[in-house]
């Protein structure tokens, strides 16, 4: 498999995003646009680290369970989850049933709260500049980046679990902090009206 293929519609996109349905629609309407907002950017954030260790794909095909189990990701809802809404997680079989990743959701939306400046602008914050040019090839993207790696660590002293430099580099590229789509890829971000 190439790098870029062009899909069924004629339309060259990055391979990873042409390989199922799912994917194709996650990539052509999601991946790498500029997303902002607390809630939605917690929600990204959750998924990013319950899908570590994990296919993308499984996250994806559960992401409505998901939303469902926790609230939508309201922020100030998942807060305030107690034990009884941690085992209420642990029973439900539409979501990734892992202990530490549940409680790592929930100690996150509390840190949220305690941002001054809202999760959305920190995040924001680790942006760097866009690139002259998209990354040839997939060898050319990154695993984490140093941008990545400070927004981890930033997010780590104030209190957040499961965010370590390559899971913040995936945040990064799903919400259009970066735009590593392929050159040629008829997807992408445009940063510029962020």
């Amino acid at each position: 498999m190439t790098d870029l293929v062009t899909g069924p519609d004629g339309l060259p996109r990055c391979a990873w995003g042409a390989s199922t349905p799912d994917y194709a629609a996650y990539h052509d309407e999601e991946w790498g646009r500029p997303l902002r907002g607390d809630d939605a950017l917690y929600e990204r954030l959750t998924l990013e680290a319950f899908q570590s260790g994990l296919s993308w794909l499984t996250i994806l095909r559960k992401r409505p369970a998901f939303r469902l189990a926790f609230d939508g990701f309201r922020i100030e809802s998942v807060a305030g989850y107690d034990e009884a809404e941690t085992a209420r997680l642990m029973a439900d079989a539409g979501i990734v049933r892992n202990r530490a990743k549940i409680e790592a959701a929930i100690a996150n939306a509390r840190a949220a709260l305690e941002l001054p400046e809202g999760l959305s602008t920190l995040l924001w914050s680790f942006a760097p500049p866009p690139r002259p040019a998209r990354p040839a090839s997939n060898a050319s993207v990154p695993a984490l980046t140093p941008e990545s790696t400070a927004m981890a660590k930033a997010l780590k002293k104030r209190g957040f679990r499961f965010v370590g430099p390559t899971t913040a580099y995936a945040l990064m590229q799903a919400t259009g902090m970066v735009d590593d789509h392929l050159a040629g890829c008829h997807a992408g971000g445009d940063r510029a009206g962020a």
